[in-house]
């Protein structure tokens, strides 16, 4: 008992640094859209993440089975959802309300792990709702009543990656975490580029704030994020990731 304690804090402090990481990447997101397109970024984004963690644990890459490849296709289309919609949200709404209205995972992964498990939230999650809720809508309802289109947008992202995370607590337990970690950042960088193909011009960045946006992206903010969380998110519960 005392050991999958511990596991659990270290996995908790380990998500916060990754959280930390995880909001650099709007302002990542708002350079990049500067000199490139947002399926663009996307796709460069999550496929130098990708090749790099992917060259690093290329052992455990070349192991993997179909049951991991198919839990990252379902979690890699997710991921693609979350930062297209958040990217192309940045058009019209902030970094910092990107950033907020994003956190509404602690709202909604506490609600859909309730209804999975069909039962209430504790008082101190309950209190976390109301108080999120409010903090949202203080932050992003105009004058007018309504809400930016790029609010919608990223708030739908939250969606998405409220899923995602209840979905990956659980796939976590059954698959390799590094190599599945990996393989989703490459589903989402195919979709990327697929839809940069189909709807915008594929280029590389010519200035060093486009790369800067890019690597700091890729690097920081996906190839080192997203394996970091597959791995604790078996010590931990996906309430907890989303606080």
């Amino acid at each position: 008992m005392v050991t999958s304690l511990s596991l659990q804090g270290k996995a908790n402090i380990l998500m916060v640094i990754v959280t930390m990481f995880w909001g650099l990447s709007y302002t990542f997101m708002v350079m990049g859209l500067e000199v490139l397109e947002a399926y663009n970024v996307v796709a460069l984004r999550c496929l130098i993440a990708f090749i790099i963690a992917g060259l690093i644990f290329l052992p455990k890459m070349l192991r993997v089975n179909k049951k991991t490849i198919f839990y990252a296709s379902i979690q890699g289309a997710l991921l693609f959802g979350v930062f297209a919609l958040s990217i192309i949200g940045l058009k019209t709404t902030s970094a910092g309300n990107a950033g907020f209205l994003l956190s509404l995972t602690v709202v909604l992964v506490p609600i859909f792990t309730s209804f999975l498990e069909k039962r209430l939230p504790s008082r101190a999650v309950s209190f976390a709702i109301v108080a999120t809720m409010i903090g949202i809508t203080v932050l992003t309802l105009k004058e007018s009543l309504s809400f930016q289109t790029g609010d919608i947008l990223v708030a739908i992202a939250a969606v998405c990656y409220s899923v995602y995370l209840i979905l990956n607590s659980k796939f976590t337990r059954d698959v390799e975490s590094i190599s599945y970690g990996v393989y989703q950042l490459g589903v989402a960088g195919v979709l990327g580029a697929i839809f940069t193909l189909a709807f915008e011009a594929p280029q590389l960045p010519t200035t060093t704030i486009g790369w800067v946006a890019i690597l700091g992206l890729g690097i920081i903010c996906s190839a080192f994020c997203f394996v970091a969380q597959a791995v604790v998110q078996q010590y931990t519960s996906p309430t907890h990731t989303g606080l």
